[in-house]
């Protein structure tokens, strides 16, 4: 059927509060679920069903289409609809009356979002959250949009409107109606067939794509802003990844100014760190407020490698504003990492953020100093108020004032504190504190980087305990589950879960080098060549026995989340290295090789596939250590080994006949020699003389 009017494309997502059951007629079936997003529902005088059997059966007996409505707790626009909308009795009855109504939280079933979101986006040309699908009672969609106001409005049509139209549709245009939901569903399972890949052949993928794709970052970037493209803009967390890696100097610039100018913008929190879903402007000075935590993670990711590089002191600032942020306010008493913070508070996009400019008037003698380095004027950048961003480099700031620069720094540490104390004492946003594996899985990674690149064990051991907790509360008998909440997991673990928690786990490896993250990061490979590989390519987001979808969703594009089977050609390329699996490598390559086109022509939504052909394209290179992890020595060699390209396979056993070296045939047979740590390097295939010191393994390596 397609849209009813322009208004299916009506997009505007971010945040807000939820539902306030002023209107409810009592409980509905959602009360009983752990998500937060659904349970922001269970008030609604809507009908509504969680995704399951139960409602599919019940539209099927009463021949009533599904009304699928999918968002998630920290969505402005979803919560707007729900209390113009889901609260109204009026269109509450309409909903009861001709559909068997289904609510979904995208983060806690990211696989049926995925596969409506296709549907929404072939329809409409765009998508969004909240997202409304009408579909057949076995599945099928035949008409989708995103957020409608309850009434007509500037050209858009009302919900009350939408739902008669798609109810008499249903009446009287049946056939109509089943032809286009068959239509559709054979479109979406053809967006799943790529070209068959076959075997790889040597010239298809080589290192002149990777050279594409940064001349083709480059015809996008915005020199002046950092990032890709105009508003709104998005952290470009993959393929800032990617240009950090690459030997241009040019590519790795395009990164830093990105990072700079997101560093200086509204998009981070200048007061408490960490960093909002994304700019409603190309200056990435006012943000949707929103703090998600797969961005932070990601961000920390590429701010801990660009220090690492430049040994900027703002990097560093930034990774551990944003980390103390997380530790904060999104950690769980077991060490876990909770999902997001809401946007509003109050019922006001971004309340507890934003400053009028007469509130820094507190701050006595520092308030002009204050007011100028925040960019605070009495007119305000956002509705009357003020985002805090930082126009002007701190050195001009100084003189302004006639400061030092170590004197600009204290007095704006009290500031700081001053103003953070004030704003701790508002309203909070409202806190997602659901568990998710594949979010954890990004975040541990994001703190064993920055233990690794920073030389801080309390991050290393913030990644421990997450990993640890993650492991208790969704490991069931061998497999991974994807939520955690109120004491209960849900949903079999996807691609996503098995890929982000396995390249979290490579990570803290790679920084303790401490055997069992190894050994979890392997067994979750395995499942994913097992359970979710695409005979002709690539991977599916689904595993092969997992819940029956109209089609079987795959993710190649990077959006919020790195790309699920870029993740997992990643995490199988890498560990490729270490186990000297080809199959791996194989697979891998196999899920970039229909791609070669969308890499040169679209790198911005490709940068983790770009990794992984980077990967694949690196020297095989591995070192092996053998000995204790406590020996000062070792230490040393391991303090080394931390600046090394993930591309270089890095392994410690304690002695021979260590467990861990059945699994990596590189350090199999390797000994400690006279007792001491001893390191081993090799490079295709040909190894130097073992070398008992960090100094002489510094010169195998060529580092410092």
């Amino acid at each position: 059927m397609g849209r009813l009017s322009s208004g299916a494309r009506f997009l505007r997502p971010g945040y807000g509060r939820g539902a306030s059951g002023a209107l409810a007629l009592g409980m509905n079936r959602l009360s009983r679920e752990t998500s937060p997003y659904l349970l922001q529902h269970a008030e609604n005088p809507v009908d509504w069903f969680p995704w399951g059997e139960e409602a599919f059966a019940k539209a099927r007996a009463e021949d009533k289409p599904i009304l699928l409505s999918v968002g998630y707790a920290a969505c402005h626009w979803c919560h707007v609809m729900a209390h113009e909308s889901f609260e109204n009795p009026e269109i509450a009855d309409l909903m009861n009356a001709h559909f068997v109504n289904v609510k979904v939280d995208r983060e806690e079933r990211p696989d049926v979002d995925a596969v409506y979101m296709s549907a929404v986006q072939a329809m409409t040309g765009s998508g969004g959250w909240p997202m409304t699908v009408a579909l057949t009672p076995d599945g099928k969609p035949f008409f989708g949009g995103t957020y409608y106001p309850p009434e007509d409005r500037l050209g858009h049509p009302g919900f009350k409107r939408v739902l008669l139209s798609l109810a008499e549709a249903w009446r009287s245009r049946r056939d109509e109606v089943l032809r286009a939901a068959e239509t559709l569903t054979n479109h979406l399972a053809d967006l799943n067939k790529l070209p068959a890949a076959g075997e790889p052949s040597p010239g298809a993928l080589g290192e002149e794509v990777l050279a594409e794709a940064v001349r083709a970052l480059q015809r996008t970037f915005d020199p002046q802003h950092g990032g890709f493209g105009g508003a709104p803009k998005f952290p470009p967390h993959g393929a800032l990844a990617f240009l950090l890696r690459r030997p241009e100097p040019e590519a790795r610039e395009m990164a830093y100014v990105t990072l700079d100018k997101m560093a200086a913008g509204g998009i981070f929190d200048q007061l408490g760190g960490g960093f909002a879903r994304y700019s409603v402007d190309a200056r990435w000075l006012v943000p949707h407020f929103e703090k998600m935590l797969y961005d932070n993670a990601q961000l920390v990711g590429v701010y801990a490698e660009a220090y690492a590089q430049t040994r900027r002191a703002r990097y560093r600032e930034v990774v551990e504003a944003t980390l103390a942020f997380v530790q904060r306010e999104l950690t769980s008493p077991e060490g876990c990492f909770y999902s997001a913070l809401d946007a509003d508070s109050e019922g006001e996009e971004g309340k507890f953020y934003v400053w009028r400019a007469d509130e820094f008037d507190v701050l006595g003698e520092d308030a002009a100093l204050a007011k100028v380095y925040f960019g605070v004027s009495a007119a305000g950048n956002f509705e009357g108020r003020n985002v805090l961003f930082v126009p002007h480099p701190p050195a001009a700031v100084a003189e302004r004032f006639g400061l030092s620069e170590a004197a600009l720094a204290a007095r704006l540490a009290r500031v700081k504190r001053a103003l953070f104390e004030i704003r701790s004492r508002r309203t909070r946003p409202g806190l997602d504190d659901k568990v998710l594996a594949s979010w954890n899985g990004l975040m541990i990674g994001a703190f064993a980087r920055a233990g690794r690149v920073l030389a801080e064990d309390a991050y290393l051991e913030a990644a421990r305990r997450a990993a640890r907790g993650v492991r208790s509360a969704l490991l069931r008998e061998g497999r991974l589950w994807h939520t955690f909440r109120g004491g209960e997991a849900k949903v079999e673990g996807l691609l996503e879960d098995y890929a982000l928690l396995g390249l979290g786990l490579l990570e803290l490896y790679r920084a303790t080098l401490e055997g069992p993250w190894l050994l979890w990061a392997l067994e979750l490979a395995e499942v994913i060549a097992a359970r979710f590989t695409d005979p002709e390519g690539g991977f599916f987001s689904t595993a092969a026995d997992a819940e029956a979808l109209v089609v079987r969703p795959k993710e190649l594009f990077d959006a919020a989340l790195p790309a699920s089977s870029a993740a997992a050609a990643l995490l199988l390329a890498s560990l490729a290295r270490y186990t000297d699996r080809r199959a791996w490598e194989t697979l891998a390559a196999r899920a970039l090789t229909p791609l070669r086109e969308a890499l040169v022509r679209h790198p911005n939504g490709f940068g983790t596939s770009l990794q992984v052909l980077a990967q694949l394209l690196a020297p095989p290179q591995e070192v092996a250590l053998v000995g204790p992890l406590e020996h000062p020595e070792m230490r040393a060699m391991e303090a080394l080994l931390s600046t090394l390209p993930p591309e270089v396979a890095v392994a410690r056993v304690a002695a021979e006949g260590d467990p861990l070296a059945a699994h990596l045939p590189f350090v199999r047979g390797r000994r400690a020699l006279q007792g001491e740590p001893t390191a081993y390097v090799c490079q295709r295939g040909a190894c130097q003389l073992p070398v008992t010191s960090a100094a002489a393994l510094a010169a195998q390596l060529g580092v410092a």
